[in-house]
């Protein structure tokens, strides 16, 4: 997750190529919202509806840290994932609206599913509150957002391992929606908010949306020869 070190860097984007993109558009069936269609503002301009200002500033620092730029692809933040996060809490999907909510609430093996209370925009912000108020107790009032890169590391992967103590939440429960909210809108289509200029398709030579390329699924031992068109019919 560092900058500095290529080596788990070209490993992540490894990780990528073999990512199918079919299963996440199952994964985005909130995102049909018409608040989740974006423009083309930079992530500096945009202006989050969702995660207040204190919550933007972690969302941002931990969406570098997750996929920081490299000379293999776009970082998540210049993808414009944080964005692609905060339109999609707003939609039913985020907001458990097409959920089964009720109880009983219990622990249960990941085979059955996720089986807790918080639907999953409230998984979002108690986790990004607990992992705030972890770092200000343990870094003299800092939050996550104003620590170092290589302690920011340190937190994200101690939570991935479930070895964070949170307030309120499993830091692994946390890690987990967050990190699935990340990839999502990095390979998601650019109307979505992240993925910006098509740039993770054409990290992995994903064809988007175009009409007919069967003649190249099968073939692993040359790049599809033409940029990705997306939704709305853009060519990358």
């Amino acid at each position: 997750m560092s900058k500095s070190d290529s080596s788990p860097s070209l490993s992540r984007r490894s990780l990528f190529k073999g990512l199918g993109l079919l299963p996440l558009a199952a994964a985005l069936p909130g995102c049909s919202d018409p608040v989740a269609t974006a423009d083309a503002q930079t992530p500096a301009r945009y202006t989050p509806q969702f995660f207040s200002a204190a919550e933007w500033d972690f969302v941002v620092a931990a969406c570098d840290r997750l996929i920081p730029h490299d000379d293999i692809g776009p970082g998540a933040v210049e993808a414009g994932v944080p964005e692609f996060l905060d339109r999609h809490m707003l939609t039913p999907y985020a907001s458990g609206a097409i959920w089964y909510m009720q109880g009983p609430f219990l622990e249960a093996p990941s085979e059955f599913g996720y089986q807790g209370r918080l639907a999953l925009r409230d998984i979002v912000r108690v986790g990004i509150g607990a992992i705030d108020a972890h770092c200000k107790q343990a870094f003299q009032g800092k939050t996550f957002a104003q620590l170092e890169a290589t302690q920011q590391e340190d937190l994200l992967k101690a939570a991935e391992g479930g070895k964070l103590e949170l307030e309120g939440i499993s830091s692994k429960l946390f890690f987990s929606n967050f990190l699935g909210e990340v990839k999502n809108g990095y390979f998601a289509d650019p109307k979505y908010g992240g993925n910006r200029n098509m740039g993770a398709w054409k990290m992995i030579g994903y064809p988007g949306m175009r009409a007919d390329y069967i003649d190249w699924i099968g073939v692993r031992d040359k790049a599809y020869p033409l940029g990705p068109v997306d939704l709305s019919g853009k060519r990358g």
